[in-house]
């Protein structure tokens, strides 16, 4: 089979992101004596500089990590919590019946900064300064521009300059929109690292002290002293085109730590799958494992085998629509949702045909109740950008809108933002996928004294009462962030993810199937053709969905295609390397010893690679 670069192996250490220049940084840690957790950390925080419209210091990650000292997978939160000012009547009082997708309203508490220190904290052995150094260097000396980003900044640089004048500030200098190919640097997020990191040395000497004073000023310091004073400040356009202000607050940040929790699972065939507890979507792929065992996947024809597990994603995302959100704050019945009995019994709704509703099921006989969805939303020009779209998708001009489905799904460059994604494995096992989002320089106003902005992850509680992902104070939103991991015969075998939103668990899902049914290597799996559902509705702002429609790279063979239309699938083609952002490591069952350390990245959008020795 073609594929677009090898699978990597060897057996010193492996990193796989989205970014080549993330992917050499967490590369190098491994090679001057660092561990996966160092390596991983050091990644991310460069993936805050050189994918900007994707995550940022303001945003949040969730990671699967395997420790191989623990024998065990644990997964890091580093999810923020919604404010305490942060309830239904707050939030509608001000006139407002649906979360907006952008400005400071949505903010929850941002995560990502104490996730990372966490994992740094508990499993690393570096210093904050040396996981920080790189970042910084970027941030201070400038990164190469690709596309996607000068493309993010030209289309909503006409709202920055109307009306978010601190972002226009930052990722507009002399005015300009970045030129893809040039350089550009971010001089004050480089000032807030290189602050955090002299007020963490201030306290030590000892490592643990360093990063429990950066923790410190971040949460209870300068840096949110600083977001206190911006969201108590002046209101901000948002999606609902009004203005508003934010709800977080100093005590919001000091009153937050990131946790490690025990993770979700469930096992197909002679494999466990661990994801995230149910305030993420996480559980969605393990439901659709769940379903798909009871079909013969191997005999499936490939007509057979997309219908199926399309329909199986169908049920799954309509259990998560009904019965997901913070486990803290809702009743949800994971047990039940994830159990043998109850998706045999869902199971049997999938039939020959595609199926157009959207189909809750009772697990434990309890009644589902879904929200009310709003209708459609109409974009209309605003500031020359077109309204209504929440974050990760950044809006264009009615004029050069995409074919329909394709905003959603990155298939145009100049539309979507996304999500990032990192794995690491290295030469004693330890191994980590992480998936860091949220604060994309598109999200909110730019802090200035900072040099970044907030995420906008409140954009999926509802405000409607009684409902799993109702908004309420102190609760994480049901985010789409879902990194995985994987056992094979109970030994750690592998960590991927990928970005894309509420399609992230169906990439996976495909990816993970291909290993397993259709025996490919890493990169083959990741090069194969892709294609998700748009069935159910959208975790982000104005939660939109298209019942029944199923996109595929038009590199899948048109008699499957046609086939699936005959079923009744509304099938849509996109571009032929456009679905999908996945990259993964892995472990051979016989590492240590004649086996190897295993990468392969994403070859969509030219920027995602995998290092390894």
């Amino acid at each position: 089979m073609f594929t677009t670069r090898p699978e990597l192996s060897g057996d010193h250490g492996m990193v796989a992101s989205t970014h080549w220049l993330a992917s050499a940084a967490g590369m190098s840690v491994l090679e001057r004596g660092g561990n996966a957790f160092d390596a991983a950390v050091t990644a991310g925080f460069v993936l805050q500089v050189v994918e900007p419209h994707l995550n940022g210091p303001g945003g949040e990650v969730p990671a699967l990590v395997w420790p191989e000292a623990e024998q065990k997978v644990s997964v890091v939160c580093g999810q923020g919590v919604a404010p305490a000012a942060a309830t239904v009547d707050a939030v509608r009082g001000l006139g407002v019946d649906l979360m907006p997708g952008t400005g400071l309203l949505p903010a929850t508490v941002p995560g990502a900064f104490g996730g990372w220190l966490l994992m740094l904290e508990r499993w690393g052995t570096w210093r904050l300064r040396d996981v920080l150094e790189p970042a910084i260097f970027y941030a201070e000396h400038g990164i190469p521009v690709i596309e996607r980003i000068a493309n993010t900044i030209e289309t909503v640089a006409p709202m920055f300059r109307a009306d978010w004048p601190t972002s226009a500030a930052t990722w507009l200098p002399d005015g300009a929109v970045p030129v893809a190919g040039g350089r550009f640097a971010n001089p004050v997020l480089a000032a807030t690292y290189r602050r955090v990191v002299d007020e963490a040395e201030a306290h030590g000497p000892g490592r643990e002290r360093e990063i429990e004073a950066a923790r410190s000023a971040w949460y209870s310091g300068f840096v949110a002293e600083a977001v206190s004073e911006f969201c108590a400040g002046r209101g901000w356009r948002d999606t609902s085109g009004n203005e508003h202000s934010g709800l977080l607050t100093g005590d919001d940040l000091a009153g937050w730590r990131a946790t490690v929790e025990e993770p979700a699972s469930v096992d197909y065939r002679d494999h466990t799958v661990f994801k995230t507890d149910s305030w993420g979507q996480g559980p969605v792929f393990l439901q659709q494992l769940a379903l798909l065992s009871g079909f013969d996947l191997d005999a499936a024809s490939p007509a057979e085998f997309v219908h199926t597990v399309t329909e199986s994603a169908k049920l799954a995302f309509a259990d998560r629509e009904a019965w997901y959100g913070d486990p803290r704050f809702a009743d949800v019945p994971l047990t039940a949702l994830l159990s043998k009995e109850y998706n045999a019994a869902r199971r049997g709704l999938i039939g020959p045909a595609a199926n157009g509703e959207l189909r809750p099921g009772s697990p434990a006989g309890r009644t589902p109740r879904l929200p009310v969805y709003p209708e459609p939303i109409v974009a209309t020009a605003a500031s020359g950008v077109v309204g209504g779209v929440g974050e990760p998708t950044v809006a264009m001009p009615a004029a050069d809108a995409p074919e329909p489905g394709e905003a959603q799904t990155g298939a145009n460059g100049r539309v979507n933002g996304d999500t990032c994604h990192l794995d690491v494995v290295d030469r004693w096992g330890n191994m980590v996928s992480a998936t860091p989002s949220g604060g994309w320089l598109q999200s909110s106003p730019t802090i200035p004294s900072l040099g970044f902005c907030l995420g906008t992850r409140g954009q999926m509680f509802w405000l409607q009462d009684g409902l799993p992902g109702t908004l309420r104070p102190g609760a994480r939103p049901r985010t789409t962030l879902s990194p995985s991991f994987a056992t094979r015969n109970g030994r750690p075998w592998l960590a991927f993810g990928t970005p894309g939103g509420d399609q992230q668990d169906q990439w996976s899902v495909n990816f993970f199937l291909s290993l397993v049914h259709g025996g490919l290597n890493l990169q083959e799996a990741i090069d194969a053709p892709m294609f998700h559902s748009m069935h159910f509705p959208s975790s982000f702002y104005p939660r939109g969905s298209r019942p029944n429609v199923l996109l595929v790279e038009d590199r899948m063979d048109p008699a499957t295609v046609a086939e699936l239309r005959r079923r009744g699938h509304q099938v849509e083609t996109q571009p032929p390397w456009s679905l999908g952002r996945l990259s993964a490591v892995a472990r051979d069952a016989d590492w240590p010893g004649t086996g190897f350390l295993r990468a392969a990245a994403n070859p969509r959008g030219a920027q995602g690679y995998a290092v390894g020795r």
